[in-house]
């Protein structure tokens, strides 16, 4: 019995040790979508706070492409230690799973999740030289020319690829769906003429304010603070259009539970930081209610059963 009671000590013991003294070398976080996403603009804002807060560089690193696979190897291939993490939009972690299949690579089994820092709105942009004005004027448009206006995503299965699919059903309309290695490609494109429209995650409303885009409708709860003007799609009467679930920070699963609670508390410290805060309100970015680690995991496994429930709905086939 005391032998036992020893090991348990020791245990104890180590596990708080770990807690005291991590981390004690960089860390490095993997975002799986493309620079000049939402993902990215937020990641990278949000580890500059972990590094002064933790003391050690947070080094942030692109992997886009394979439906966000190619991010979830990078960081598969690290040790379960906090020191390689990976911060993924929702559509990547709780969508693309019933999409592309990797047994292998299943997130919800591979990842430990450690906190959720927001959620996007979408808008519904087209490129100025289309000849609608404004959202009447564009379902007018479109209906009359099935299929033929190109509408660019952050790739297969992302949450705006998905809200495509539900707007084309809600409004009985077909657009064409292009897809990209993450939102900025699609903005650059869309900017360029090369498609038609976007429902942009809100890294085009720059480009919305210097009228190199028009903004016609908002998917999300309310209208946008800055285009009061812009309607919502549901107030438009097509219902179940939205961003999607929440970007997150995850580590690999065996990370200690130390770890992760010290990230999930330094995230939410960062999230409550004014400038921060401030420019996910200018990215248009709704800040996630506060969850502990446990919460998040149960949030992220009621989001999978929706979309596995909603992805054969709309006719998106497996990968």
């Amino acid at each position: 019995m005391s032998r036992v009671f020893l090991l348990l000590a020791a245990l104890c013991l180590s596990a708080t040790s770990h807690a005291q003294t991590w981390p004690v070398k960089p860390l490095r976080v993997i975002v799986n979508v493309a620079p000049g996403g939402v993902a990215d603009v937020t990641m990278r804002l949000i580890g500059a706070r972990l590094s002064e807060s933790l003391g050690q560089p947070v080094v942030v690193e692109n992997r886009p492409g394979g439906d966000g696979y190619i991010g979830f190897e990078a960081v598969a291939r690290g040790e379960p230690d906090g020191y390689t993490l990976l911060y993924a939009p929702g559509s990547t972690t709780m969508i693309a799973p019933h999409l592309v299949r990797r047994a292998d690579l299943d997130p919800l089994k591979v990842f430990a999740p450690i906190v959720p820092t927001g959620r996007v709105s979408l808008y519904l942009v087209v490129h100025p030289k289309m000849a609608a004005r404004d959202l009447a004027e564009f379902l007018a448009l479109v209906r009359a020319n099935p299929g033929k206006l190109n509408y660019g995503t952050p790739g297969n299965g992302t949450s705006p690829h998905i809200a495509g699919e539900v707007f084309n059903r809600e409004a009985k309309i077909k657009l064409n769906h292009i897809p990209y290695k993450g939102a900025g490609p699609a903005l650059n494109d869309l900017l360029g003429g090369q498609i038609d429209l976007a429902l942009d995650p809100g890294v085009g409303l720059q480009h919305v304010k210097s009228g190199k885009l028009r903004m016609l409708a908002v998917a999300g709860g309310a209208r946008h603070p800055d285009y009061p003007n812009v309607p919502t799609l549901e107030e438009s009467g097509v219902k179940g259009v939205d961003g999607g679930p929440h970007f997150g920070l995850y580590a690999l699963a065996g990370t200690p539970r130390a770890v992760l609670e010290r990230l999930n508390a330094e995230v939410q410290k960062a999230m409550k930081d004014p400038v921060v805060r401030a420019r996910f309100v200018s990215l248009a970015v709704d800040i996630a209610d506060p969850m502990t680690p446990e919460a998040f995991a149960a949030y992220i496994q009621a989001q999978s059963d929706r979309y596995a429930r909603l992805i054969p709905e709309l006719g998106i086939a497996n990968r």
